[in-house]
Formats: structure tokens, sequence, C-alpha cells
């Protein structure tokens, strides 16, 4: 069994490490808050240059992929499951704040895997 585990993780591993196309429509930071019971998902906008970079809107400044940098998000989502986010976001928000399928299949995994983190105490950290 360890063994899938391990040959499962490798996939998803090397299809992290892949090019991805920049949402326009923004990105999101999510995290957990424990004692409240809640999962959260801040959206952020940003504009998509000619290189294919995501920079502030505000500033014109690249926004890096790792790291920090002081932004202020547009909206804060929060929700106790994953399918709850996922209908606060793409059904009762109009327009939705993603434009690429790609973008919300990615928002998708990541909403459950900080679900499975929050129920069962393990540590989440966004992909």
């Amino acid at each position: 069994m360890d063994l899938m585990v391990e040959n499962l993780a490798a996939i998803d591993d090397k299809l992290s490490q892949r090019h991805i196309n920049l949402d326009p429509g923004g990105y999101f930071i999510i995290y957990l808050d424990r004692d409240a019971g809640l999962i959260y998902a801040k959206h952020f906008t940003n504009v998509i240059d000619d290189r294919g970079l995501a920079v502030d809107p505000e500033t014109g400044k690249v926004i890096p992929a790792r790291g920090k940098i002081e932004r202020t998000h547009t909206t804060l989502f929060s929700a106790r499951t994953a399918k709850q986010l996922c209908v606060n976001i793409f059904e009762e928000t109009q327009p939705p704040p993603v434009t690429q399928l790609d973008h919300a299949a990615y928002l998708g995994r990541e909403f459950v895997r900080a679900e499975v983190a929050l129920v069962t105490g393990q540590e989440y950290v966004q992909d």
C-alpha cells in the first residue's frame, strides 16, 4: 500500500512542476482556521503581463509565487466544507472570480485537501 501512495504522490509532485497559464480573474490564498472549523479562500485580483506573469494592478510589480507580499484581498470566502466553498465562489458569486476551467479544477482539489486536513488535523499547505 505504501508503494502505491508513494507512486501517486510522485505523479502529483511531477504535475505540480508543470507550467500553467495564470488566471486573469485573479488568484486565491487558501488557509484554515481550526478553532472556527473553517476553510478560508482570500481572492486577489491581478493583471497578466506580456510575459505571462501576474502583476499587482495598482503597482505594476510582479507578484512572486513564493514569499510574503502585502496586498489587500478583494473578497474573503469561508465555509465548513469544500463543496460549500465551491458553491459560494462558483455559483453564488456572479460573475465568478475564476475565468479558467483549469483554475476552477485546481481550486476544487485544493479545497478538498484543505477540508481533509481540517477534519483529520493534518497540516495544510496550498500546492
